[in-house]
């Protein structure tokens, strides 16, 4: 706000000033706290003057959150064995279907070998079964066997066929337990360090241990607060509320030049602090944003409207009250009690 010097009699200090139509805002930027006694007329008061800015805007309301990842993922064995390789510098990007660790497959490998072979013999056993299944409901037809040694044939079949579905499920959990040597990305992202180095007995099960974790880095929830005020008033009445706009800045950033949408909002309102939780997804193409960083976050609501703006060096304290001092095209000033609303690129809103 572009500020002017001005010539004016004043009889008290005056602290600001505010204007309405072709008014202005000022205050005094020196004056006397004790009147001089002196024969002559006192001097007129320098102040600086600044003009009010009526234009139209968004109301916003800022908010303290902290950035979360939307895929985060402790990376855990699976199978047990010796880990042999590290396929990933620390905190390196990685993608999905990435090999991470490989544990030693010679064990699995053995594993799997015999399971094909019971495979093998269990399908022979069904194929034995199968014929002697057939001689004997053959001979069945005429008399020439017992009803038993046929139940018993009959008997034999199925058993031979459970036992193929058996070796077929062996033959598959070790392909399976085969495969989980070798540990792969199970998102894209950032990877953390290697908790286990190469030589390491690891154990699968419950409890197993962290072998590292991935976060994902391309998009970034931001979690923040929001009073009841706020989402009764912009968030609530919106159908989409990926449409209320919602912008984000970082701790060492000035503005907000992210610009996001919300994800989601929390189904209860905390009575305690009396504000519910929202998360809105930022994109993050070049990595930069990580989760865990503070968040300033900016959201706004509502239709753009008119609004009058001054110099919050312009507005007084008297008490709970706050003020402004107007002085019109002739010199005239007056007190005017002022409500305010928030800043907006350095200005006050004042409200009525």
């Amino acid at each position: 706000m572009s500020l002017s010097r001005k010539q004016l009699t004043l009889s008290a200090v005056i602290l600001a000033i505010f204007a309405t139509g072709g008014s202005f805002i000022l205050f005094q930027k020196n004056a006397d706290a004790k009147a001089t006694p002196t024969a002559a007329a006192p001097p007129a008061a320098t102040v600086d003057v600044a003009s009010v800015v009526s234009q139209t805007i968004t109301d916003w309301q800022e908010y303290s959150g902290r950035l979360e990842a939307i895929d985060q993922v402790d990376v855990r064995p699976q199978v047990s064995g010796k880990l042999i390789t590290v396929h990933f510098k620390d905190g390196s990007l990685v993608n999905k279907g990435d090999l991470l660790f490989t544990i030693d497959p010679r064990p699995f490998e053995a594993e799997l070998n015999r399971a094909k072979a019971q495979l093998a013999s269990a399908e022979a056993q069904v194929t034995y079964s199968s014929a002697n299944l057939g001689r004997n409901q053959r001979l069945i037809q005429s008399n020439a066997i017992a009803h038993q040694e046929l139940d018993q044939a009959e008997n034999e079949a199925r058993s031979a066929n459970a036992n193929l579905q058996a070796a077929k499920a062996a033959v598959e959990t070790a392909r399976l337990n085969l495969e989980y040597t070798r540990i792969t990305a199970p998102v894209s992202g950032r990877i953390s360090r290697a908790e286990v180095t190469v030589g390491n007995v690891v154990s699968a099960g419950n409890g197993a241990q962290v072998l590292t974790s991935l976060v994902s880095v391309s998009r970034l929830y931001a979690s923040f607060d929001v009073d009841e005020q706020t989402y009764l008033k912009y968030i609530s009445n919106q159908r989409n509320s990926a449409q209320v706009p919602v912008y984000l800045g970082l701790a060492n950033e000035s503005g907000f030049s992210r610009e996001g949408y919300i994800s989601s909002i929390d189904n209860n309102l905390n009575t305690t602090s009396g504000t519910i939780r929202v998360r809105a997804t930022f994109d993050n193409p070049k990595g930069v944003m990580l989760p865990g960083l503070y968040a300033r976050i900016r959201l706004g609501g509502g239709q753009p409207r008119s609004a009058i703006l001054i110099n919050p060096t312009a507005i007084g304290v008297d008490q709970d009250k706050r003020f402004v001092v107007v002085v019109d095209a002739k010199n005239q000033t007056a007190y005017r009690e002022v409500k305010l609303g928030a800043q907006q690129d350095g200005l006050q809103i004042i409200n009525s």
